[in-house]
């Protein structure tokens, strides 16, 4: 089966990703072995990507949870579980 976002086919993880942040995922990580030079690069278009979209982190932060929400089975997640809440005892009545 293929899988396509917009009019682009998605072959990898990779491919996926980079397609929902709209740049390359190497622009945000970096890669191994880049000199300085290209690490100020790089992190000078990630500004400038980000003050032009200043919502990009809190949009993809939403989008990776809500993944992770909908698929547990695909990461090692587990579910933290809410301890029941206690009610404070009245006054005058034991607990």
């Amino acid at each position: 089966m293929r899988a396509y976002i917009g009019r682009q086919q998605a072959v990898s993880v990779e491919d996926f990703a980079e397609l929902a942040l709209g740049t390359p995922v190497e622009l945000w990580l970096g890669v191994e072995g880049e000199t300085e030079q290209e690490r100020a690069a790089r992190l000078d278009a990630a500004r400038d990507i980000l003050a032009d979209c200043p919502d990009l982190p809190d949009d993809l932060v939403r989008i990776a949870a809500q993944v992770i929400e909908d698929n547990p089975d695909l990461f090692d997640v587990v579910p933290f579980t809410r301890p029941a809440r206690r009610r404070p005892a009245r006054k005058g009545v034991a607990a």
